[in-house]
């Protein structure tokens, strides 16, 4: 199965700026299990921490899912120090609202690349060892090229064959 259901933490931190009341971020991106928290597809997002200077809420309903043509990115995410969830959100009214999430680079690159708001959250282990299994499955490294050096007599020995 190539699916792993998700919840995301949203949190708002107020700000001391002339210009901005308060900053957005996803900060986390926990399993959600049938049953468990944030398993719920489609619900109202559910503040799970209150404080003077920042607020968080779990919204469930999303499914991390893996695709075998983004084997290549999610083996570039893997092998990098800290292998990480992408999550694009939108600010939808008064809170930030998780649109998608993926495990590929490409994929993050592209939303970036249109635009769109995608923080980088480190996966949990239960995260990346599915993640590191379908990679393990499903990557093949590109096959290596022969390179031809640069030889400034190659020409030279190639017209030789042709006069004999």
């Amino acid at each position: 199965m190539n699916q792993f259901p998700v919840a995301i933490i949203m949190e708002r931190r107020r700000l001391q700026n002339r210009w901005v009341d308060e900053a957005w971020e996803a900060v986390g991106v926990v399993p959600a299990f049938a049953g468990g928290a944030g398993a719920e597809g489609g619900a109202a997002p559910r503040r799970i921490l209150a404080e003077t200077d920042r607020d968080q809420w779990l919204v469930g309903g999303f499914v991390l899912e893996l695709f075998r043509d983004e084997a290549d990115n999610y083996f570039l995410n893997m092998s990098s120090p800290v292998p990480k969830v992408f999550v694009m959100w939108r600010k939808e009214g008064e809170i930030a609202a998780p649109v998608s999430v993926s495990a590929s680079y490409g994929e993050a690159a592209r939303w970036l690349d249109s635009g769109e708001q995608v923080d980088g959250i480190p996966m949990s282990r239960e995260i990346a060892d599915w993640v590191g299994d379908f990679v393990n499955t499903h990557y093949k490294p590109a096959p290596r090229k022969k390179v031809r050096r640069n030889d400034p007599l190659a020409q030279d020995r190639e017209r030789g064959r042709g006069q004999s």
